[in-house]
């Protein structure tokens, strides 16, 4: 059965807002916590409580309430704004921090009162030290970062968050595997997440708890009331699975490793970095795959969290390459990547794997050590491209990949160098003598100044960013066509009776025919409408042409020269 952790937040948006007013500077602005607050919404009928502090609630304030008459039975009364874009993203960082226990962490739908978090420890509270030490734990924790939480843990979500609302003594609350209906027998309707409105029906009907729905015959529930009364009950029973939307995918390989004291240098991160690579190759090994990107989280004692990506150009399992690029990454990062009060646990994710066949194990005693060279060239190249990558950068190494275009400026293109090769590659062209490829190509073909001409016609001096150029040979033309997609369509003219019909020519008249040849007595075949219409001819766009020549200047440079079809000359690259 999976075990399912719920942390519910009271007063959530409060306890958020005033953590974030500890973390700043006084000012004359700053809420006393100790005296009633509470954040506002706009609303019809004037401002309304959003939420309310506990000497608010104590003072009879709640959520919902109007809060011009808050203010008069509350004189003084402290009012923010309230800001649930903030109150996501926070929610969401401390769903990053719950990772540290288990990978699969999900947060509070809108239903759930988007207050809290859930966390699938199936498998893993032994790593904790078991289920009780887990919650006590959290709840340790999130006090240290003044955040007061109530916990639970049952089988199911819904039986995890009405026992974290309605049940949770002391804190924490377990629930034992098996049946969870006798634990949540006294719970009141609401710990089955239904709406205010469903509840006080049923009330109306004398259903106060849920036990009174146990045991019940389903039918008259699914034919009075919605669908998701039944829905919500099962849910928490156990008897219909709940998916959870968890911030991350769950990952096939991860390993953590909580630290028993907080670490906080360089090396000791590469360390255990390295370890938990190691933990990862049994099971990379057992899957018959390799690492293609991991995610190395860094978790800080005051609860921040520092996230390391690391992409490699080709799949391994080889954890002093990992601890290379580890060391590397931190190298760059320096100063960005405080470690505050040190890092006490950390952990190592395979976000993205890849097929691994056997190799022969390397026979040099030297393996393992930074300096052993690796088996191939390829895998020096990938090991080359990982090191530049994350000392220099993501996307800062890039690799040319063929493209199928007629121009051969834009016959390639420029890709990360760790993404993985298309299924279907295209393959570089081959070169001749005859057919001469500038290794450089100008961003924009730059014009050139023709200073004087061959008798043919052809460019003899050039001028070329302010210096002359005379060209002792020239190479061509080679005619490249362009895509006849990209070419404009010939202009039609406007007066009836002036097309294309495919005897004649632009703009002539149409030559007369006999009545029985005549389209129009040929309509019927071509139009199954029968209106009277003549057929204009498609008029297919002209491809653009441009002519490409090898020249060679006094001074030995060699020029790849365009000429438009026009007047125009242009340079469009350098060859060696």
């Amino acid at each position: 059965m999976p075990r399912i952790v719920s942390i519910y937040l009271p007063r959530w948006p409060i306890q958020r807002f005033l953590v974030a007013q500890g973390n700043a500077p006084r000012s004359p602005d700053t809420i006393d916590a100790h005296y009633p607050f509470v954040l506002t919404v706009d609303a019809a009928g004037g401002p309304r409580i959003a939420a309310a502090s506990k000497p608010a609630e104590i003072e009879g304030l709640a959520a919902g309430g109007l809060v011009a008459d808050a203010r008069a039975k509350v004189p003084g009364l402290q009012t923010r704004p309230a800001m649930p874009e903030a109150d996501a993203r926070a929610l969401h960082r401390l769903g990053l921090w719950a990772m540290r226990y288990t990978p699969s962490v999900a947060l509070y739908r809108e239903a759930d009162g988007a207050d809290g978090l859930f966390l699938d420890v199936t498998g893993a509270s032994h790593l904790a030290g078991g289920e009780q030490a887990l919650l006590a734990d959290i709840v340790k924790r999130l006090r240290h970062l003044r955040l007061g939480a109530r916990v639970a843990l049952a089988d199911t979500p819904g039986a995890a968050w009405a026992f974290s609302r309605f049940h949770a003594q002391n804190g924490t609350v377990i629930a034992e595997d098996g049946d969870p209906g006798p634990a949540l027998a006294d719970l009141p309707l609401a710990a089955l997440r239904l709406g205010d409105d469903l509840v006080q029906t049923l009330r109306r009907l004398g259903f106060t708890r849920i036990g009174d729905l146990i045991g019940k015959p389903r039918a008259p529930f699914a034919a009075r009331f919605d669908a998701i009364l039944l829905k919500r009950l099962d849910q928490a029973m156990g008897r219909r699975e709940e998916a959870l939307a968890l911030i991350e995918p769950p990952p096939l390989y991860h390993r953590s490793r909580q630290l028993i004291e907080p670490v906080v240098s360089q090396a000791a991160v590469v360390h255990v970095a390295a370890r938990l690579m190691q933990d990862l190759v049994p099971a990379l090994v057992a899957g018959g795959v390799a690492a293609r990107a991991l995610q190395l989280r860094l978790f800080r004692v005051d609860g921040e969290v520092r996230t390391i990506h690391i992409g490699l150009a080709a799949a391994t399992r080889d954890p002093a390459h990992i601890a290379r690029l580890v060391e590397l990454d931190l190298e760059r990062l320096g100063e960005t990547i405080d470690a505050g009060f040190g890092f006490e646990t950390i952990s190592l994710t395979a976000t993205v794997t890849e097929k691994f066949g056997q190799r022969q194990n390397r026979l040099s005693l030297k393996e393992g050590r930074r300096d052993a060279l690796p088996a191939d060239a390829a895998e020096r190249r990938a090991e080359l491209i990982d090191a530049l990558r994350q000392r220099l950068g993501p996307g800062s190494v890039q690799r040319l990949h063929p493209v199928a275009r007629h121009d051969p400026a834009f016959a390639e293109e420029a890709r990360d160098a760790a993404d993985p090769e298309p299924a279907l590659p295209t393959a570089w062209p081959t070169t001749d003598g005859s057919r001469q490829r500038p290794p450089l190509f100008l961003d924009q073909p730059e014009p050139l100044q023709i200073l004087a001409t061959s008798p043919e016609g052809l460019p003899d001096h050039v001028r070329w960013r302010g210096s002359s150029h005379r060209i002792t040979a020239l190479q061509g033309p080679e005619r490249i066509a362009g895509p006849w997609w990209e070419a404009a369509p010939p202009a039609l003219p406007d007066k009836p009776g002036k097309e294309e019909y495919g005897w004649g020519k632009m703009g002539e008249e149409s030559p007369a025919l006999p009545d029985s040849e005549s389209p129009k007595s040929q309509k019927r075949n071509r139009f199954e409408d029968g209106e009277a219409t003549r057929e204009r001819a498609v008029l297919l766009p002209t491809p653009t042409r441009q002519d490409y020549y090898v020249a060679e200047t006094q001074n030995g440079q060699r020029f790849w020269l365009c000429h438009d079809g026009r007047q125009n000359w242009s340079l469009r690259g350098l060859l060696a």
